[in-house]
């Protein structure tokens, strides 16, 4: 496992962690819907001018194809985590939708990935981490209930960011900027039209500018994950990239004061341990 490709997807997951912080938040406060094509468009417009200065020729028309269907799924699982914020502890919603690194894992390994066993061991740790970081419990039946749809959803997403890992590897390299692009081409249309049958409108111009930079910030994530998959195995980048939301964990408990057990933490700091393990036998 390359050094680099280590790096890469840690940094992925930071730029991951704060944005999804910013959607999570505005999400509360103007709609899951509006956020969501303020993000995806954001990014949309950022990366087409990268790709346009620094990748001019278009990627294999299967490429095409399959980076399209990794932004459908990607954004419908963005839209019901970010669903699942607004509803529930953000704290707790991120890490479940953290948990579909599973099924990249599972994919790199019957594809060949063969990590050491200490890889193995810290990539358990990462994953035991971030669901136990996911453990929380209330005493109002109301906020029950309401804590039970958001982890529902949660799940659902966790499928989605799972099959936009496997969707993304083979793409990603042939060309990293093509690939954070092209994800988010397909949904835009589609965000537009729903939003605009909704009647929306968009927000303060403040909280208009702020989305659009969490989508660049998204982007940016897009692309480091892109490169990370390109130079190192599946298994390993998509566990490390998952840790995005211990960034957004950490960010609620410091700025939004949510409150969390001594498991969350307990389970914070496996996850950071299973990173270092990961990380300490990169080469």
């Amino acid at each position: 496992m390359h050094a680099m490709a280590v790096l890469l997807a840690l940094s992925a997951a930071l730029a991951w962690g704060c944005s999804d912080f910013i959607g999570g938040v505005a999400s509360r406060r103007i709609g899951t819907l509006t956020v969501l094509m303020l993000v995806e468009l954001g990014g949309l417009i950022v990366g087409a001018i990268l790709c346009v200065l620094f990748a001019p020729a278009l990627p294999p028309a299967a490429d095409v194809l399959q980076l399209l269907g990794a932004g459908l799924l990607g954004v419908a699982g963005l839209g019901l985590f970010y669903h699942a914020m607004a509803i529930g502890t953000m704290s707790v919603v991120a890490p479940v939708a953290g948990s579909g690194v599973v099924l990249p894992v599972a994919v790199g390994v019957v594809g060949g990935d063969r990590p050491s066993a200490i890889q193995w061991a810290g990539l358990a740790a990462v994953v035991f981490g971030v669901m136990l970081a996911s453990r929380e419990q209330s005493d109002v039946p109301a906020d029950a209930e309401a804590q039970r749809r958001a982890l529902l959803l949660a799940l659902v997403a966790a499928i989605c960011f799972g099959s936009f890992f496997v969707l993304l590897e083979g793409p990603a390299k042939e060309s990293a900027l093509w690939a954070a692009l092209l994800i988010r081409v397909a949904p835009i249309p589609v965000l537009i039209a729903f939003w605009v049958r909704a009647g929306r409108k968009l927000p303060a111009p403040r909280i208009t500018a702020g989305l659009l930079a969490a989508g660049t910030i998204d982007l940016l994530a897009t692309t480091l994950i892109a490169l990370a998959t390109a130079r190192g195995e599946l298994s390993i980048v998509s566990v490390l990239a998952s840790m995005y939301p211990v960034v957004t964990v950490l960010l609620a408990a410091i700025v939004l004061h949510e409150r969390l057990l001594k498991s969350q933490y307990v389970g914070v700091a496996l996850a950071l341990a299973g990173v270092i393990a990961v990380a300490g036998t990169a080469t």
